[in-house]
C-alpha cells in the first residue's frame, strides 16, 4: 500500500505535518497540501484563483520554511486558501510554484479551528527515503 501524501503531527503548542513525494518538488507539494488540511477542509476549496510564487534561498530547509511562510501570508493579507500545489521548479537555491485556491468564505468553507501564525525550524527535516523523499515540519498554531 503507498503511503500517504502527508499525515498531521500533533505537537504542544505546534502542529505540523509530515509530507512525501516521489520527488522533493512534490514532497514540497505535499507539505502545502498538508498545512491546508490542518486549517480547513480542502474538499470545499474550489480553484477559482492561482499565484505563481518565486522564493530564493540558501538550502532547501529555508526554501521549504519560506515557501509555507508565503502561503500562510497571501492567506492573512488576500483571505486566500489553497487546495492545489504544483512546484515547477525547485533547487537549492530557488523555488517557483503554482497555487490554486479561492478567498475564503466561512460560510462555505470548514475549518478546524486551527490558525497557522508561523512555519517553525523546530524538529525540520527533509529526508530520501525509499521511492522518494519526506519533509517534516511544524508551524506554530
Amino acid at each position: 500500500m503507498p503511503s500517504p501524501r502527508y499525515e498531521t503531527l500533533d505537537h504542544t503548542s505546534e502542529a505540523g505535518v509530515i509530507a512525501r513525494g516521489g520527488t522533493l518538488a512534490e514532497a514540497f507539494a505535499n507539505a502545502a497540501e498538508g498545512m491546508y488540511a490542518l486549517i480547513l477542509e480542502l474538499d470545499g476549496v474550489e480553484e477559482r484563483e492561482s499565484r505563481e510564487i518565486a522564493i530564493e534561498g540558501a538550502s532547501y530547509e529555508s526554501l521549504l520554511v519560506d515557501w509555507l511562510l508565503e502561503l500562510v501570508f497571501l492567506t492573512e493579507t488576500e483571505g486566500l486558501v489553497f487546495r492545489r500545489f504544483e512546484v515547477a521548479e525547485l533547487s537549492m537555491e530557488r523555488l517557483r510554484a503554482r497555487v490554486w485556491g479561492e478567498r475564503f468564505d466561512p460560510e462555505r468553507h470548514r475549518t478546524h479551528n486551527v490558525m497557522v501564525k508561523a512555519v517553525t525550524q523546530h524538529l525540520l527535516e527533509i529526508a530520501r527515503e525509499d521511492g522518494g523523499y519526506r519533509v517534516q515540519v511544524l508551524f506554530d498554531i
